[in-house]
């Protein structure tokens, strides 16, 4: 989802890997993402964009990218007062979760 394609207005973002709990399946991943897309994320005006990638052995990324580091940081503690939010949570292993934090340098 890009909300405005001029690149200088990203600032910073969110990277967080984790793998699925036993049995979850990527659909339900997938399906949980777009509705928290339309339900809560698409409301956070300095949230660019966000997205899912899958890498090797299960291993997945979540990655939100906004104006600022920031700003990424504070609509992911709004995520835990987010109804969708911790449904989508609820899919993940939560001894696989390496969340980080990034500012743009350049």
């Amino acid at each position: 989802m890009i909300k405005n394609s001029n690149i200088d207005r990203i600032g910073g973002m969110e990277f967080a890997t984790f793998k699925l709990k036993e049995g979850v399946k990527e659909s339900t991943l997938v399906a949980l993402s777009n509705r928290l897309e339309l339900e809560f994320l698409s409301q956070q005006e300095e949230l660019i964009m966000h997205f899912l990638v899958r890498g090797e052995n299960g291993i997945y990324a979540d990655v939100a990218i906004a104006s600022s580091q920031e700003k990424a940081e504070a609509y992911c503690q709004q995520w835990l007062s987010n109804t969708v939010a911790m449904e989508y949570l609820e899919l993940i292993d939560t001894e696989s979760v390496n969340m980080t934090f990034w500012t743009r340098i350049n």
